[in-house]
């Protein structure tokens, strides 16, 4: 895998793993900014918020307005920009503007990713696209589970800005590298903004965003409620789930990189479909593992980190297939990370609806795992949706 992976697919991996960063960072360093800059924890806590909601909503809109043959210039000053922003949030020494350079990242954040992983697959050998795609995932984990710790460590001894430099000199690096690699992306059709909205009206793009978005109510939203579960007497009652949610994360970055040579070997609708039924039954059987033993529970939640990361290598690899000729595949993921945001909220918020109605605390990885069979079901029934390149052979043939 590594020997034919070409070398700018590493610079855009590094960029990825500045993002996986940067995108869970703030969270652990809203005590320090709250006490630095005299404002609530709640009022701190908006930085998560601006930068979400830059990412998942901002960043599409953006990758709607970027031409097509400008790919590579796009994917570099979204990188400068998050880089710059980074950078920003160091220096400011006012919240609101603070705020505003947060929002500026995780709009650069979101059309990094959505162009690096579009970026990916275009330079990949053939038939490796899949591969490709799985090391920016791998990166964008990577920067999650090993970045995020080492960068709060970083910020108790040297301050919470260190955790910010530290982002952007990876970033920078990425820049760096990227801008010297003599790869070259292959120039799309320009086409008018009005001809990107037909996007939604493809059925097969549709069904993709639908499933990403469910699997991210099922996996990500309860990955917020790991610990009151696992808290709870009946299911292990742990104090520390520090462990548990490492296990989670290395799952993840297992999955992203073993899922790789499965996306070359198994066609992408079905790849998906079986992955989502393996999220499903880690969820459903987790609240059982833990009442039997916590170290059994947390085998099944590394599995369900794994196929959690992992799904999104052949539902990104498939949107690219289906619009890469049309020449808005970078708007179809930008859309596909979009989903995942809206998904992640909605799981967390209807997770805490749950809590809040004084249900067991079980109900929620059954709930999550009911959602996962949804969206399977979703994928089942989109196998028999002909894809946009059937729909031009036929529309071909009757010509």
């Amino acid at each position: 895998m590594f020997r034919t992976t070409p070398p700018s697919v590493y610079w855009l991996a590094l960029g990825a793993f500045a993002l996986g960063m940067a995108s869970f960072v703030t969270a652990g360093l809203i005590p320090m900014i709250g006490q630095a800059f005299n404002v609530e924890v709640a009022v701190a806590a908006q930085l998560v918020t601006v930068f979400s909601l830059a990412y998942g909503i901002g960043s599409p809109v953006v990758v709607a307005l970027l031409p097509a043959h400008r790919q590579r210039l796009a994917l570099l000053a979204a990188l400068a920009v998050f880089l710059l922003a980074n950078v920003a949030s160091a220096l400011v020494d006012d919240f609101v503007a603070l705020l505003v350079s947060r929002a500026f990242a995780g709009l650069g954040a979101g059309v990094y990713l959505a162009s690096a992983i579009a970026a990916s697959s275009a330079v990949a050998l053939p038939g490796q696209r899949g591969r490709a795609i799985a090391m920016i995932m791998t990166g964008m984990a990577a920067g999650t589970v090993l970045g995020v710790p080492c960068s709060l460590l970083l910020a108790e001894r040297a301050g919470w800005q260190a955790a910010l430099w530290l982002i952007a000199l990876l970033a920078g690096g990425a820049w760096l590298g990227l801008a010297c690699s003599p790869a070259r992306l292959v120039a799309g059709p320009q086409i008018a903004i009005s001809s990107r909205r037909l996007l939604l009206s493809d059925r097969k793009i549709i069904s993709i965003l639908l499933v990403s978005l469910l699997a991210a109510v099922s996996s990500l939203g309860m990955y917020t409620f790991i610990a009151p579960l696992l808290g709870d007497p009946e299911f292990g009652g742990i104090d520390n789930i520090a462990p548990w949610l490492w296990a989670w994360g290395l799952g993840g970055v297992a999955g992203s990189l073993l899922i790789a040579p499965l996306a070359e070997r198994i066609e992408g609708p079905l790849l998906t479909l079986v992955i989502l039924l393996i999220l499903a039954t880690a969820l459903l059987l987790l609240p059982l593992a833990a009442a039997l033993s916590p170290w059994l529970a947390m085998l099944v939640i590394a599995l369900w980190g794994g196929v959690g990361w992992a799904l999104q290598v052949p539902q990104n690899n498939r949107l690219i297939a289906e619009r890469q000729a049309r020449g808005d595949s970078n708007l179809a993921v930008a859309l596909n990370e979009s989903a995942l945001y809206l998904g992640s909220a909605l799981g967390a918020g209807a997770g805490g609806l749950l809590l809040l109605l004084a249900l067991p605390v079980w109900t929620l990885a059954l709930s999550a795992g009911a959602v996962a069979l949804l969206a399977a079901l979703v994928q089942f029934s989109s196998l028999r949706i002909p894809s946009s390149e059937a729909l031009e052979t036929g529309i071909g043939n009757c010509k």
